[in-house]
């Protein structure tokens, strides 16, 4: 897992949490803490299986925060606000 603090495209600073290469359920906790930590922040989780995007898609939809994803080459993107 990899944490980076950065500015994306739109000039948005978020921090970037990493789970490629994670198995579920470790994923989905990573970025509940995150979510905890982090109340307030943009957050990028990064990562690269369908159902680890699914698993984190559901986390996200039923804590009723909004998100948006996109697939970066091989590698999906969830942005969203951690509340």
């Amino acid at each position: 897992m990899v944490w980076i603090c950065g500015i994306g495209y739109d000039s948005m600073e978020y921090m970037e949490i990493d789970v490629r290469g994670l198995s579920c359920p470790e994923p989905v906790m990573i970025t509940m803490d995150a979510i905890e930590d982090n109340k307030g922040k943009a957050l990028r989780v990064v990562c690269d299986e369908a159902h680890t995007k699914a698993n984190l898609e559901a986390m996200l939809k039923h804590q009723k925060i909004m998100f948006t994803t996109a697939c970066e080459g091989s590698t999906y993107v969830i942005t969203f606000t951690a509340r």
